[in-house]
């Protein structure tokens, strides 16, 4: 499949267009500033232009799946959370919708899915993060949402644990994220869910394998 990747140049969002690089898909990167550009044409990526907060439908042509790794951050104000986490995903679900694509993996983060529950300084973040999940999950694309765990900057290892709900909040390497993300894209039992994920014991090829 050819894959938008939107929010490529973030800090999973490279790793998952090296993923794909590496897989049987195509990806497409979306950048908002042309100076980020050379990088992923160094890879061999093909690269398009994008702002979520502007315009970025012309970035759909020609794709058959969207993986949404772009994020303000937790540490962002909620005015630019709003804009990048809420709206600019549910901005990029109605593109797909209009577009015709086949596949739309969301990266998302863990608590999304009880944001009442999460810590108060982060509770605008999970709040955002929760609206365009559920914008995803009722627009009728084949969907799948991933929630991660805290993120570091660890070397990938490969092993993950992935549950529709894990209670302990754990740590995940980007690596590991990202290669999650691309091998979704293709696991049949992974369309139309939603799954916590940190690290664990179990090798990312066997996830939802059986």
């Amino acid at each position: 499949m050819k894959v938008l990747v939107i929010g490529a140049n973030g800090k999973v969002g490279k790793h998952i267009v090296k993923k794909l690089m590496e897989s049987s898909h195509t990806p497409v990167a979306m950048v908002r500033d042309p100076d980020q550009v050379p990088q992923f044409e160094e890879l061999g990526a093909e690269t398009v232009l994008g702002d979520l907060e502007k315009g970025f439908e012309e970035a759909y042509y020609g794709v058959d799946a969207v993986i949404f790794a772009a994020g303000s951050g937790p540490d962002t104000g909620a005015d630019k959370t709003i804009l990048i986490d809420q709206e600019g995903a549910i901005k990029a679900v109605d593109h797909a919708k209009h577009f015709g694509v086949q596949r739309f993996v969301m990266l998302s983060s863990m608590a999304a899915d009880r944001p009442e529950q999460g810590p108060d300084g982060l509770r605008h973040y999970l709040y955002a993060k929760h609206r365009a999940d559920e914008y995803l999950k009722s627009s009728g694309l084949n969907y799948t949402v991933v929630r991660p765990g805290m993120l570091t900057n660890e070397p990938g290892t490969g092993k993950v644990k992935l549950d529709e709900h894990i209670n302990d909040f754990g740590e995940i390497p980007r690596e590991d994220v990202a290669e999650t993300l691309v091998y979704l894209l293709s696991v049949p039992r992974a369309e139309n869910k939603s799954f916590d994920l940190i690290s664990g014991e179990q090798q990312l090829e066997d996830v939802l394998a059986y």
